[in-house]
């Protein structure tokens, strides 16, 4: 067995780009005046036509969908604009992640520029829990509110509304999480694109971006210019990076302008946030999902949410500094309780004999409930299934539950529902409370329900290629229309391209841990910088000069203001000598 074939990729599973039309791709090439490889990854990507690419390369705000096709839009606007008619007394409600923490900042910041009597109210993630609480609903009557509108939550909160409507106010829910199929809660009005009865065209919507339909609607029909809005698409784009939401449709068309107000964002809170991160250049998806988004989200996980969204509608630039650390300092305490819990959570799946299970089921009472989600995502990243992370909370067991690619672990769940007390959530992520003695049970039913459902090919971590591409082909012209392509997210993720049987040449590691190299092209001399990250097992055999297929993506690497292009190494599979 020959030792350098046997060092493991770190994606077992290279999914190679599917055929296109040959002869339409070489016509869309020839109309947009782009090489064959870039028409191919538009095709791939369902743009086939002049058209569609002009929408692509150029989201218009003009391309968004009209709020009022969204079912009960028209009721959620009369009853809000009669609310602010009669001097009514509105309770902003959100959920304690960066989507709710988001909405609750634009719904407010935006209402409060021209009306005074609001408040606003996130639930404690361990007095409270998720969705809309009964305390939150005492809370407002106490208040005296009239209308409470909730934001990234609600879908499900029956109890909770029907109190509302016990103790004589108004709900309006916002929501983009999957309703029940039987009911809806009875709130005033339910703006979920997912309802069944929804016939709006997007289904994709973050939280914070269906409260921006709500405020559109009601610039619409109190003719305020929709340009009003615009300062507040800095929230709606940090919403959608941070809830991993698909970047197509109008999420592409709010993600794209919103990036160019989160860049030239006046909001102090974002400003001063943006420094703690380190931040320097402009500002992409990434930097939000990776950035800024952990800051935001370790407040309501570590702490109170109250702290971020403080920061966000902060107006005060002498008071955001100290807030903005505080946000920075409860990031570094979520760092430490997800390091600990991962190596607790890996260690027990090994002495619980779980490695060749389908799914990773995890209990541990005294885990910490902020972090449970970020551990369940580090699991997959080591053993790749279906994962979910218990604590307890109250006297129950609640947790986070992540997927892998294609999985649907929502509709998994949902299948052990007669074991669960409530559950929620996506394809891809959920959250879920049940019973300590039912426990055993749910682990047993919820490995049944995967196992007999999964594919097995599902079970390998996939790294998908967009394009299989000479070297010659990577020039700054190229690069520079594939920047294009951005803002690159799920639905539309930065272009992964594949090189085949290549040599590496001035290999060095750098801080013994990366791997930095020069791709050399055997039959051109050709040569391009490569790096990958956290890849220092591969140095002993590209060192050695052995073949290898690439896959990578391409970025911009400045040093000393000068500017080159660099490979962004994904992963390594070596080949045998011809």
């Amino acid at each position: 067995m020959n030792p350098i074939m046997d060092i493991p990729s770190k994606f077992p599973r290279w999914i190679e780009p599917a055929e296109v039309d040959l002869v339409k791709a070489e016509a869309l090439a020839k109309e947009l005046n782009i090489s064959l490889p870039l028409a191919q990854l538009l095709f791939r990507r369902g743009i086939c036509t002049f058209d569609e690419a002009k929408k692509f390369f150029r989201p218009s705000l003009s391309d968004l969908h009209d709020p009022f096709l969204m079912k009960d839009m028209d009721r959620a606007v009369e009853r809000l604009m009669r609310a602010l008619d009669n001097n009514e007394r509105i309770m902003i409600y959100g959920d304690y992640d960066v989507d709710g923490t988001t909405s609750v900042a634009l719904v407010y910041s935006f209402l409060s520029t021209f009306y005074s009597n609001l408040l606003y109210y996130i639930p404690d993630r361990y007095k409270e829990g998720y969705g809309v609480s009964l305390q939150g609903m005492h809370f407002a009557k106490e208040k005296e509110v009239d209308l409470i509108i909730s934001l990234d939550c609600g879908i499900k909160s029956f109890a909770a509304i029907n109190l509302c409507n016990e103790l004589g106010m108004d709900f309006i829910v916002c929501d983009h999480h999957k309703p029940d199929e039987s009911s809806l809660p009875p709130a005033y009005a339910v703006l979920d694109a997912k309802r069944s009865d929804c016939n709006y065209p997007y289904k994709e919507l973050s939280g914070c971006g269906v409260g921006f339909k709500l405020l559109t609607a009601l610039c619409q029909k109190t003719n305020r210019p929709f340009d009003t809005l615009l300062p507040f698409m800095d929230l709606v784009v940090i919403s959608i990076a941070a809830d991993i939401v698909p970047i197509t449709g109008e999420n592409r068309v709010l993600a794209y302008h919103g990036l160019k107000q989160l860049n030239a964002s006046s909001r102090v809170g974002i400003r001063a946030l943006i420094k703690v991160a380190g931040f320097k250049k402009d500002l992409n998806i990434s930097n939000v999902v990776f950035g800024l988004a952990p800051r935001i989200n370790a407040a309501g996980r570590i702490d109170h949410a109250f702290g971020a969204l403080e920061l966000l509608l902060e107006q005060d630039e002498t008071l955001v500094t100290d807030r903005a650390n505080q946000v920075d300092d409860l990031n570094s305490s979520r760092k430490d309780f997800d390091q600990r819990i991962t190596e607790e959570a890996l260690a027990m799946i090994e002495a619980e004999g779980q490695a060749n299970a389908r799914t990773t089921v995890l209990f541990k009472e005294d885990w910490h409930k902020g972090v449970i989600g970020i551990v369940a995502s580090r699991c997959i990243e080591k053993y790749y299934r279906p994962t979910i992370i218990l604590t307890e909370s109250h006297g129950l067991v609640t947790g986070s539950a992540r997927s892998v690619r294609n999985f649907d672990l929502h509709e998994a769940i949902s299948q052990c529902e007669d074991l669960l007390e409530q559950f929620g959530g996506h394809m891809y992520a959920a959250g879920l409370t049940l019973k300590k003695e039912n426990l055993p049970a749910f682990k047993k039913k919820f490995e049944l329900v995967v196992a007999a459902s999964i594919e097995e090919n599902m079970l390998l971590a996939s790294l998908e290629i967009d394009e299989e591409i000479p070297l010659s082909r990577i020039t700054d012209k190229f690069f520079q229309i594939v920047e294009q392509m951005a803002p690159f997210g799920p639905g539309n993720m930065q272009p992964t391209f594949v090189v085949r049987n290549v040599k590496a040449k001035a290999v060095r590691l750098l801080k013994e841990q990366h791997l930095k190299f020069e791709v050399c092209c055997p039959n051109t001399g050709q040569r391009i910088a490569a790096i990958g990250f956290q890849m220092a097992e591969f140095y002993k055999a590209v060192d050695e000069g052995k073949s290898f297929d690439l896959c990578f993506q391409i970025q911009e690497n400045e040093y000393l203001g000068k500017k080159t292009l660099q490979l962004l190494v994904k992963d390594i599979k070596f080949v045998e000598d011809l």
